[in-house]
This record gives structure tokens, C-alpha cells and sequence, in this order.
């Protein structure tokens, strides 16, 4: 009987555990820098894609098409680096595309907000939110800016409390995950800085 439950369990819900295991294998391995993270992380966007639309967090679905197009530039732009370089190396954020960056955050919080509401999405505005700031940190990354981790982090606690209310309890767990591997990625990313500026 145990046994049963667990196979229909995972019958049931094969597409977010999937999600789950290849987000946290990508995010693994861009705290590595290895540009194998993107092809990973692709599979999670679309299976992420199809797992928030049938719960009807329309914004994070939404999030999942800008993720893939993020994935696809990120792809691209490491690769680029790396046939230059020979390595993905950390790049400076200035203060001024930070603030550029939470500024922006902050205005598509407000306006997904207001449409999500229009649609019927359940929780609009903190769904838009956490979208909207997802979407600066996702961009941040692509660019190579150690201040991803940190967004990531921020971003991260406050969807596991979202995924708990939904009853998302797998992806609540991973986002936990996602929090730990952020640290990891910050403490990286800040060595590989390092390491750069002494050579």
C-alpha cells in the first residue's frame, strides 16, 4: 500500500518532481560556471512553464516563456565569453544598472499586478512581484553579475512561502533548495571575482 501510494503519487505529479530535479541540477551548475547549465535549465523552464499555467499562476508561467528566452541569450552570451576567454568570468554590476534594475523591478510589479488582476490569477500582485524581480535577476545572470545570488536569495524565500499556500509542496521544497544554492552561487561567484582581480 505504501508502496502504491508513492507510485501514484509520482504518476500524478511526474511533470513538477522533473521540474525540480532539472532546476536544481542547472542551478547547480551555473554556481559552477559551466555553460552545460543552460541546456538544463531550458527543460526546467518549459516543464515549469506547464506546471504553474494548470495551477493558474499566470505570472510565473509567463515568467517561464521569459526564462526560456533569458536561457537561450544566457546560452549564447557565456558561450560567446567563453570562446573569447577561455572561462564564464563574473562581470561588475555598476550602481547605476543596479539601480536601473530595481527600479525596473519594481515598475512591471505594479503593472503585471494590474493585469494579472484583470485575468483572474491567484495572488496577483505578489506572483507580479516576485516575476518582475525574477525577471532582474534572471537578466543579471545572463550578464555575469555576482548580484544575482543576492536577488535570488530575496526572491527565492518569499516564493517558498507562495508554493506552500498553493500546495505546491515539491517546487516549496526546491525553491529551499534554490536559497542554499544561491548562497553556494554567491560564495563562488565572489571567489571567481576575487581570483580575477589578482590575476
Amino acid at each position: 500500500m505504501h508502496w502504491t501510494a508513492i507510485a501514484n503519487y509520482l504518476a500524478a505529479n511526474w511533470m513538477e518532481d522533473a521540474g525540480v530535479l532539472t532546476t536544481v541540477v542547472g542551478i547547480w551548475l551555473t554556481t559552477r560556471r559551466k555553460l552545460i547549465c543552460w541546456p538544463v535549465v531550458l527543460i526546467s523552464d518549459v516543464l515549469y512553464l506547464i506546471v504553474f499555467y494548470r495551477v493558474r499562476l499566470y505570472s510565473d508561467a509567463l515568467l517561464q516563456i521569459f526564462f526560456l528566452a533569458f536561457t537561450l541569450y544566457g546560452w549564447w552570451y557565456w558561450w560567446r565569453g567563453m570562446r573569447e576567454v577561455g572561462e564564464v568570468r563574473v562581470v561588475r554590476l555598476t550602481l547605476r544598472n543596479m539601480l536601473a534594475g530595481l527600479a525596473a523591478g519594481a515598475a512591471g510589479s505594479v503593472l503585471l499586478g494590474l493585469l494579472m488582476e484583470q485575468i483572474g490569477a491567484a495572488l496577483p500582485r505578489l506572483d507580479a512581484t516576485l516575476m518582475s524581480y525574477s525577471l532582474v535577476a534572471s537578466w543579471w545572470q545572463t550578464r555575469k553579475h555576482t548580484a544575482n545570488w543576492w536577488l535570488w536569495i530575496a526572491v527565492d524565500l518569499a516564493y517558498i512561502g507562495e508554493y506552500l499556500y498553493k500546495g505546491l509542496q515539491p517546487t516549496a521544497a526546491l525553491y529551499a533548495l534554490l536559497v542554499a544554492l544561491a548562497v553556494l552561487g554567491l560564495r563562488d561567484w565572489r571567489r571567481a571575482a576575487t581570483a580575477q582581480i589578482a590575476a
